[in-house]
């Protein structure tokens, strides 16, 4: 055996796949399906039976700061294909019928055992009550992994995902229970730093976090409250009134 059959090489040459760039098929889109391609959390997810590589994303953050736990209900914004969803079902029980897993999305999703999918835009004025209707009450964890469709600028990607996060965390605020969580996809850039300090006033701990399944050469975070205080406050400003 070669000294450096683990490198990904053999006789020289490397194992890496790559992707001739097809007559329809820009540059960009080549090199994203070349790192799909070649990318070891995708084909682990394909082997594991998850629906996107995300769900280690996830997996990732629940065994470092224990997000999800057995009964809770639990919300996933934009949960096309499913990956997210799927950690959650397991992890809370609702596969097994314990706590709830209500995921929304514009697009329609194939089922999951625990998960009730629902075509639904967050950002309609009634979704808040439609969705603690579907969940019996309030929200334990409200999830995002949303981004906006990328244009290759990256100011205006990194914008286009912080006022993506934004809109998310005005619907948790809606929807938690106190003590509840939110996490949600944003990219480093500067402004995420507003972004936390807006946090802040309703969440007891707030963090930025970079899981292993996030790729390296990428700017992609997630942004991490606990604690959400904000149930407790509006019902002050209700006493105050």
């Amino acid at each position: 055996m070669s000294g450096n059959a683990g490198s990904g090489r053999e006789g020289g040459r490397s194992l890496k796949q790559r992707v001739k760039t097809a007559k329809k098929r820009t540059v960009s889109q080549t090199r994203w399906l070349e790192r799909q391609l070649n990318d070891p959390y995708v084909a682990r997810a394909k082997r594991e039976g998850y629906r996107s590589r995300a769900a280690y994303k996830l997996m990732e953050m629940d065994e470092k700061f224990h997000l999800l736990k057995p009964g809770m209900r639990v919300v996933d914004l934009g949960a096309a294909p499913g990956g997210w969803s799927q950690i959650a079902a397991a992890k809370v029980g609702s596969d097994k019928g314990r706590g709830k897993v209500i995921g929304i999305d514009l697009l329609d999703i194939d089922p999951i055992p625990g998960v009730e999918f629902t075509v639904m835009d967050f950002l309609d004025a009634d979704a808040p009550e439609r969705l603690r209707a579907m969940l019996g009450g309030s929200a334990d964890l409200v999830m995002s992994d949303m981004a906006a469709n990328a244009t290759g600028h990256k100011k205006t990607d990194h914008l286009k995902i912080v006022a993506l996060a934004e809109l998310a965390i005005e619907f948790a605020r809606e929807v938690l229970a106190p003590g509840g969580a939110f996490v949600a996809k944003v990219l480093q850039g500067g402004t995420e730093g507003t972004l936390l300090a807006d946090l802040k006033r309703d969440f007891a701990v707030v963090r930025h976090v970079k899981p292993a399944a996030s790729r390296a050469d990428s700017a992609e975070l997630y942004v991490l409250a606990t604690g959400f205080r904000g149930g407790a406050r509006n019902q002050q400003g209700a006493d105050e009134a």
